[in-house]
């Protein structure tokens, strides 16, 4: 039998100027990253809790990174889509979808943070 993990192990976001990026991310989620450099990466890492759903990740800035709205879309899971756009407006970010139903699975949004990457959210309500 095979064994059962989640599709996704990690994910990161390319940027530009780190420093920028991670108070983007700070304010608009509510959410403290740890600075990190591992080799010539230099990182901040998201939260990540032990045993429950969802991947951790971090933002990336290195040589070969590129921040893009064009490619892979990272969903974000808030209890709070209005409130999150009305925080990435105020914060220097751009929305590009609004919040949209996606029926049973709850609703959905899309933004460029302040690097230029295309992100979406979700939530249930």
């Amino acid at each position: 039998m095979a064994e059962k993990w989640n599709s996704v192990g990690w994910f990161e976001i390319p940027v530009e100027d780190l420093g920028r990026a991670k108070n983007f991310f700070e304010v608009v989620f509510g959410i403290k990253l740890e600075l990190n450099d591992i080799g010539p990466m230099r990182m901040a890492w998201f939260p990540m809790i032990e045993g429950v759903p969802g991947a951790p990740g971090a933002l990336v800035k290195m040589e070969g990174y590129a921040p893009s709205d064009h490619g892979v879309r990272i969903y974000l899971t808030v209890p709070d889509i209005e409130g999150t756009l009305e925080k990435v407006e105020a914060n220097g970010g751009e929305i590009l979808m609004p919040r949209t139903s996606i029926g049973e699975y709850g609703f959905i949004a899309q933004f460029r943070d302040t690097e230029g990457n295309r992100l979406a959210i979700h939530s249930m309500e």
